[in-house]
């Protein structure tokens, strides 16, 4: 039954029920493995012997080569061929993070979870401890690689490598690399113990060059990540979090001195209503706050009260009110990539969600008491929005369900296999690929792409890259959530 306080909720969760459709644990089992395997068609590099998508072949095998150097390996962010190390690390944040919280719900696939974790890692130690004073966040030049159609086996446009130094900084990947290998670190501290304590070790280098040479990466490599990936938020919130992230992971009470002495110049008084690549103001807050629940580590009280108003602020029925929804019932923040802010914040609400039951605790948002089951049902309802019950009855995660996107935005899955085409397709030469009507001859499986508008209306059209692009950073939430899911019973 629906609870008086939030009958609105109510309304949000059952808007289709005309055409709802209830998803088993065996469902969302289907779905992580597969929101795992996508991260094999993003990898680059040697690929190895069980490389399960097997239409991909090595690439960017010389990256970093020029500069005497070996960049080899990580991820491609998106449906492009650049390495762009300030999503590749909050891709890795978020993957570790939904292994910490959700590992014990996954089963056979926590060994592909660390393999997606540590193929970044393996990549983020490299950029991190290849030359001192020097962090590497980039390899390619997005300008150059947008304006070329091309596999990644094949690319041949320059392959430019980016770095930011004591004197052209950035606080913003620099913490949040940090976060990535002080989260991984976690991960790893019982499987493979040397791992972990080299990754958490590096990552405390990596941040305090973060924190001692501040600076914005934006000013100080302009045009060759803005407009892609701009530090649009500025460096503070990656400088708490990367705190909040080693604070975690070690035993080091250094870094809660650090946050209880610059979370105020650092945003800890901000109330900020999305969590995304660039702004990782809640997520910070959510983090610390399970921190204080757990532990009540008293100093971290203040994230716990913001916290509060950020779940307050996704709740329909109450007056602290600040997010959108769609006619069926979809999170609506933004009109490029929707949907990365949807499983950023499902991933959000079960953690909270998993504190609050577990310490016995609700949140009072104005009049309304909120429980943890509340947060839970507000994100299954996201979460099976993506997997196919919404308005369209289409699934938004390739490969899952009968109906998915096949004109996804991705290079190396619309042009022809390099094990069926081994021709080299040049720059041009690959725009009639782009420009086809005819699905993607390489199924992207596991793939969750941007997704609908504000009206739950999506064009599967291959340019059209706002709802069509898949990225790392939609998928590592998603990953955490239907993992969860699968080990819980659907609701009765």
């Amino acid at each position: 039954m629906c609870s008086h306080v939030l009958l609105l909720l109510c309304l949000i969760i059952s808007s289709s029920q005309s055409s709802s459709r209830a998803f088993s644990p065996q469902d969302y089992a289907d779905a992580l493995e597969k929101s795992l395997l996508f991260f094999e068609g993003q990898r680059s590099g040697k690929l190895p012997s069980d490389q399960r998508l097997t239409w991909r072949g090595d690439s960017g095998m010389s990256d970093g080569s020029p500069y005497h150097m070996n960049l080899v390996g990580g991820y491609y962010d998106a449906g492009d061929n650049v390495k762009f190390g300030f999503p590749m690390a909050f891709t890795i944040t978020l993957l570790s993070w939904s292994v910490i919280e959700f590992g014990s719900s996954m089963g056979e696939q926590i060994n592909n979870a660390r393999t997606a974790i540590r193929w970044g890692t393996d990549y983020l130690l490299k950029a991190a401890t290849t030359t001192p004073g020097t962090l590497y966040v980039q390899v390619a030049d997005p300008n150059q690689d947008h304006r070329c159609w091309e596999r990644p086996e094949d690319m041949d446009t320059p392959r430019n490598v980016y770095k930011v130094t004591t004197r052209n900084p950035g606080s913003d990947v620099g913490g949040e690399t940090a976060a990535a290998l002080a989260a991984a670190s976690i991960v790893f501290k019982d499987s493979d113990p040397s791992y972990s304590a080299k990754l958490l070790h590096t990552a405390i280098e990596v941040f305090s060059f973060a924190d001692n040479y501040r600076g914005s990466y934006s000013d100080s490599l302009n045009s060759a990540v803005c407009p892609f990936y701009c530090s649009y938020s500025g460096y503070h919130d990656e400088l708490l979090w990367g705190a909040s992230w080693i604070h975690k992971a070690s035993s080091n009470t250094t870094y809660l001195t650090y946050i209880q002495s610059n979370g105020q110049n650092l945003g800890a008084n901000n109330d900020d209503y999305s969590f995304t690549w660039d702004d990782k103001t809640a997520g910070t807050k959510v983090l610390l706050s399970t921190d204080f629940m757990e532990k009540k580590t008293e100093e971290l009280q203040l994230y716990k009260a913001h916290s509060d108003n950020y779940i307050c602020s996704l709740l329909p029925g109450t007056y602290t009110l600040q997010s959108q929804y769609t006619p069926g019932g979809l999170l609506y923040k933004e009109s490029w990539s929707n949907l990365q802010c949807v499983t950023s914040t499902a991933f959000l609400l079960l953690t909270y969600a998993k504190y609050l039951s577990s310490n016995e605790e609700v949140i009072t948002c104005g009049s309304s008491t909120v429980t943890a089951e509340t947060l839970i049902s507000l994100a299954r309802k996201q979460i099976d929005y993506i997997l196919g019950d919404n308005p369209a009855n289409m699934s938004y995660m390739v490969g899952f369900g009968e109906r998915y996107p096949l004109h996804v935005h991705h290079r190396g899955s619309s042009l022809p296999s390099i094990h069926e085409h081994a021709d080299h397709i040049g720059c041009n030469d690959g725009f009639q690929y782009l420009y086809s009507t005819s699905p993607n001859p390489n199924i992207l499986i596991g793939a969750v792409v941007g997704g609908p508008d504000s009206r739950d209306n999506y064009e599967d059209v291959r340019n059209n890259y706002q709802q069509s692009e898949p990225a790392t950073y939609i998928n590592a939430p998603f990953v955490g959530a239907s993992a969860y899911f699968s080990a819980e019973s659907p609701p009765s």
